[in-house]
């Protein structure tokens, strides 16, 4: 019996031929993509990254393994502070303009005006602002903000008053007094009403509490040189050696991201 066609074929394939790929139900489940690229599974392919090394897990999110920001402003703030310090302490040349600036501005705006703005740094009128900020952030549940901010000014009488007993400062208008470096009148004002704007700020998604403590604040440092009753680098210093306790009470102050969702949802 001769061979048919049909056979030949059938002997040549089993004998020979390479195995062909079946388009059955057994390659149903592999997952295809319309842009060509691999599927996006652990069995997908990685593609090298630009050195040429197989490519790496993307990161993880979360804090960057870097030195806080506020961490490097306060170390900056209180560089500032310390060459002010060495300044007043040596009587260097950092005086010199510091005195011609306050004989310039001392008493160019009446004193009925100056003492009131200096009055803003009083303990009774800047503390109970603070008060009433922990008061209601304790209430909204961010009793650790609440707490660093209480401590934050229980810190400025322990940092002011043996700074003034150290550097023996004497005022522009009293050169026989002493214990003018730093202003604590201002330390008070930066402290309470900035302590206290941190607080309700996350609360109000307002820009007005930070405004506000702004001007109250720059309102208290502006009527003590204008009165006579500071130096401006007594001013300035005071607002350097506060800024890392107002840092601090920012960092503990963030709303957490779970808080942040569960409040918007």
């Amino acid at each position: 019996m001769s061979e048919t066609p049909r056979s030949r074929e059938t002997v040549g394939d089993t004998s020979a031929g390479l195995p062909q790929r079946r388009t059955g139900h057994a390659f149903a489940h592999t997952p295809h993509r319309s842009d060509g690229r691999p599927p996006q599974t652990p069995r997908g392919v990685r593609r090298p990254d630009p050195g040429g090394r197989p490519g790496t897990i993307p990161p993880v999110p979360g804090r960057p393994a870097t030195l806080p920001k506020a961490a490097v402003q306060a170390t900056l703030c209180l560089t500032a502070f310390a060459l002010i310090t060495w300044q007043v302490l040596v009587s260097g040349p950092l005086l010199s303009p510091d005195a011609r600036l306050s004989r310039a501005l001392v008493r160019s705006v009446p004193d009925a005006v100056t003492e009131r703005l200096s009055d803003l740094g009083n303990v009774p009128v800047a503390l109970p602002v603070l008060l009433l900020a922990v008061a209601y952030a304790a209430r909204r549940g961010n009793r650790l903000g609440a707490a660093a901010a209480a401590l934050a000014m229980a810190l400025v009488p322990a940092l002011v008053v043996p700074l003034k007993e150290w550097t023996a400062r004497p005022g522009p208008l009293e050169p026989w007094a002493a214990g003018y470096y730093p202003s604590g009148h201002t330390a008070t004002a930066a402290v309470a009403y900035l302590g206290a704007a941190l607080l309700v700020a996350p609360y109000t998604r307002r820009a007005w509490p930070k405004a506000a403590a702004l001007v109250l604040t720059g309102s208290t440092a502006v009527g003590l040189v204008l009165r006579g009753w500071h130096w401006p680098l007594d001013v300035l210093a005071s607002l350097l050696v506060c800024a890392p306790l107002l840092l601090a009470v920012r960092w503990v102050s963030r709303p957490h991201p779970r808080s942040t969702r569960r409040s918007s949802g």
